[in-house]
C-alpha cells in the first residue's frame, strides 16, 4: 500500500511537472514570437471581442478617433479577426500600390455571401480568373467608352424625365424627398443601360427599386458580429439573418422575371441587345472562355444595380446639400452653367468639360463625403509593410473618409471649397482616378471602381441641370442653423447615407422646357 502511495505521488509530481514545462514553454515560444512578429499599434483588446466596442454605429468615424492617438497604421481586433487601419496617404499608397499584389481581395462577410449567392458575384469575388473575366465584360459591355457614349441618348432623356417631374411638383408647391427622387433617376439610368427596362414604370415599381438598393447597402455595410465572433457564427444576435433572406428573396424574385422576360423576347426579332442578354449568350455558349450560371448572372446585375444608383445619387445628394449650405458656391456655380450654355437649353455631358468650377464642385464633395468611406480588402499572404507585419488573412480598412479630412494634406480640411481644385485659384490639379492616395473615393488599382467614368458623367449632369434650374426651400430647416440650411449628419451603412431625409421644395429658376 506504501508503495502505491508513493507511485501515485511521484506520478501526481511528474504529471504536475510536464504540464508546468508545456505552459512554459507555450509562453516562451509566444514571447519569442511575438519578439519576432511586429504588429502595428493599436488599443487594449477586450475578451472575446477585442476592440468592437470601439466601433459604435458608424465605424471610419471611430476609426479615425483611434488613429489620432494610435498613429496611421493601427492594428484593431474585431473579434478574432485582426484588422489594420490606415490613415494617411503615405501608408494608403504603400498598402494599395507599392503591395497591390497582396491585398488584391475582398473579404466575404455573410451578408454578402447571401446577397450574392454564395459570393458567384464580382466585386467580391477573390482576385483570380473569374474577377479579371467579368470586369472584361464589365468593361467591353457596359462601362467602356465606346458603350458610354452608345447609351448617352438615355442618360440625357431620364435627367430630361427627372427634371420635368421636378418642375411639376415645384409648380404644386410639393416637398419632396431628394434621396428619393435621385435614388429613381440613377435607378432608371443604370437598368435601362444593363436590362432595357426603367424602375419607376409605377409607383409600386419605383418603391421596390429604392427600397432593395436601400437595405442592400445598409446590410452589407453592417458590422455583422457573426463574421467576427467565433461563437456567434451560427448565432443572429442582431436579427440581421432573416432580413438579408428576406431582402435576397426580394431581389431574386425582380431579377428573375426580368431574365425570363429577356429569354421570351429573343424569339421575337433582332432588338438591340443590353447587359443581361450578353450574360445570357455567354452562359449558353458552350464554347465560352468561362461558364457563368444562372446565379453569377444575378449576382452581376446586383452588382451593377446597387453600386451604380446609390452611390450616384448620394453624392448628388450631398453635394446639393453642401451648395444650399453655401450660398456664393452656389452662385458662383449658376453662373458658370450660364456663361457656357447660355439661357435656350439645359446642360449636357458635352458642356462639363468646359466647366471647372463644376467639376470642382464634384471633387469637394467627394472628399468630404465618399461613397466609399472605407476600402476593404483582405491580406493573401505574410508580407512587410511600412515596417509592420501583416499576416496573412488580416483585413485592411483604409479609411478614405479620414484621407479626405487630414490635416496633413489638406488646408482647411472640413471646410467646403471647391478653389481647392482650381489650379488659377491657387489650387492642385488632383484627379480621382486612384493616383492621389489623399483623394480616393473610387479607390485604387487593381480593384478600384469600374464605374469611375459613369458615376462622373452622371452626378456632373444631374449636379449642374439641378444647379440651372431650381433653387431649394429646406424643409422645417432650424433657424438654430442660420435658416434654410440642411443637416449634415451622416447615417449608417456602406455607402454613407445622411442621418436625415433631405426633404425641400424646389423652386423653378429656370425651365428649358417650356
Amino acid at each position: 500500500m506504501e508503495f502505491l502511495g508513493g507511485t501515485q505521488a511521484y506520478l501526481g509530481l511528474f504529471i504536475t511537472w510536464l504540464i508546468s514545462t508545456l505552459i512554459v514553454r507555450y509562453f516562451i515560444k509566444s514571447l519569442m514570437k511575438k519578439d519576432q512578429v511586429k504588429l502595428p499599434p493599436g488599443p487594449m483588446a477586450l475578451p472575446i471581442i477585442g476592440h468592437l466596442h470601439h466601433l459604435g454605429p458608424i465605424p471610419h468615424q471611430a476609426f479615425q478617433a483611434l488613429a489620432r492617438k494610435y498613429g496611421p497604421v493601427m492594428q484593431v481586433r474585431l473579434g478574432s479577426v485582426l484588422s489594420i487601419v490606415v490613415s494617411s496617404a503615405d501608408m494608403a499608397r504603400e498598402f494599395l500600390k507599392t503591395h497591390e499584389h497582396a491585398f488584391a481581395s475582398r473579404p466575404q462577410s455573410k451578408a454578402v455571401k447571401c446577397l450574392t449567392y454564395g459570393s458567384a458575384d464580382f466585386s467580391f469575388a477573390p482576385y483570380g480568373p473569374y474577377w479579371k473575366y467579368m470586369k472584361r465584360i464589365c468593361m467591353m459591355e457596359l462601362l467602356g467608352g465606346r458603350q458610354l457614349d452608345l447609351f448617352q441618348s438615355i442618360r440625357q432623356q431620364e435627367i430630361k424625365n427627372f427634371l420635368e417631374s421636378l418642375f411639376k411638383k415645384s409648380q404644386e408647391g410639393k416637398y419632396v424627398d431628394m434621396n428619393g427622387e435621385l435614388t429613381v433617376l440613377t435607378n432608371n439610368i443604370i437598368s435601362s443601360m444593363t436590362m432595357s427596362t426603367r424602375c419607376s414604370g409605377t409607383k409600386d415599381k419605383a418603391d421596390e427599386c429604392r427600397s432593395l438598393v436601400k437595405d442592400v447597402t445598409e446590410l452589407t455595410g453592417i458590422f455583422n458580429l457573426a463574421d467576427f465572433i467565433s461563437f456567434c457564427k451560427n448565432l443572429d444576435l442582431q436579427g440581421l439573418e432573416k432580413r438579408i433572406k428576406e431582402v435576397h428573396k426580394r431581389f431574386d424574385d425582380m431579377v428573375e422575371r426580368i431574365l425570363k422576360e429577356h429569354e421570351e423576347k429573343k424569339s421575337t426579332g433582332d432588338e438591340p441587345q443590353d447587359l443581361v442578354d450578353i450574360l445570357l449568350r455567354i452562359s449558353q455558349d458552350e464554347g465560352a472562355e468561362m461558364k457563368l450560371t444562372r446565379e453569377n448572372i444575378k449576382a452581376f446585375v446586383l452588382d451593377i444595380f446597387a453600386a451604380g444608383t446609390d452611390t450616384s445619387a448620394i453624392t448628388i445628394e450631398w453635394a446639393l446639400a453642401e451648395l444650399i449650405n453655401n450660398h456664393d458656391i452656389f452662385a458662383m456655380a449658376r453662373d458658370e452653367i450660364f456663361s457656357v450654355v447660355g439661357r435656350q437649353r439645359v446642360v449636357e455631358e458635352s458642356d462639363i468639360p468646359n466647366l471647372p468650377y463644376l467639376q470642382a464642385i464634384v471633387k469637394e464633395t467627394l472628399r468630404l463625403h465618399p461613397t466609399g468611406p472605407l476600402i476593404v480588402r483582405e491580406s493573401t499572404q505574410d508580407c512587410k509593410v511600412g515596417g509592420y507585419d501583416i499576416p496573412k488573412g488580416a483585413q485592411l480598412f483604409v479609411n478614405v473618409w479620414a484621407l479626405g479630412r487630414d490635416p496633413n494634406s489638406w488646408e482647411d480640411p472640413l471646410k467646403f471649397k471647391p478653389e481647392r481644385f482650381i489650379v488659377e485659384s491657387g489650387g492642385t490639379n488632383v484627379d480621382v482616378k486612384g493616383q492621389n492616395f489623399h483623394l480616393l473615393p473610387f479607390g485604387s488599382g487593381r480593384r478600384m471602381c469600374p464605374g469611375t467614368s459613369l458615376a462622373l458623367l452622371v452626378v456632373q449632369t444631374a449636379l449642374a441641370s439641378l444647379i440651372q434650374c431650381f433653387d431649394f426651400r429646406v424643409h422645417n430647416s432650424s433657424q438654430d442653423m442660420g435658416g434654410n440650411k440642411v443637416d449634415m449628419e451622416e447615417g449608417r451603412g456602406l455607402t454613407l447615407p445622411r442621418a436625415h431625409p433631405f426633404i425641400c421644395s424646389p423652386v423653378a429658376h429656370f425651365n428649358p422646357f417650356v
